[in-house]
């Protein structure tokens, strides 16, 4: 059974920088779609980073230029460098994976607060 164990979040600055792990088990992070996703108290849940199997990757519009997701095969572990933080990426970040249109499997978030 697939298992999405996210790390790395925490309180910090505007301004400040972090950087999420999802290490997968289970499933491979090389032939599935792998997402970041987050969802903010009151808000939808969006998709803020995706990297596709072919190394394809696509962020939300408010992220981009700040945020990169990357993957390292050999560890079965995607990353999303966060740089450049603001209050309003304050959300729960949530990995997700699977193929496309398929069953995903979501890991249990990891908080990221940015303070003022």
């Amino acid at each position: 059974q697939a298992q999405l164990v996210e790390s790395g979040g925490g309180l910090v600055q505007a301004g400040g920088s972090l950087r999420l792990s999802c290490a997968a088990s289970g499933i491979s992070v090389s032939i599935n779609f792998m997402g970041w996703y987050r969802q903010a108290p009151g808000k939808q849940r969006q998709l803020v980073a995706l990297i596709t199997p072919d190394f394809r990757t696509t962020y939300a519009d408010s992220v981009k230029g700040r945020f990169t997701i990357s993957r390292d095969n050999a560890k079965n572990t995607v990353y999303l460098q966060m740089n450049g933080l603001k209050p309003e990426d304050t959300a729960v970040y949530i990995c997700g994976a699977g193929p496309l249109g398929g069953s995903p499997s979501w890991g249990q978030g990891t908080q990221v607060t940015v303070s003022s």
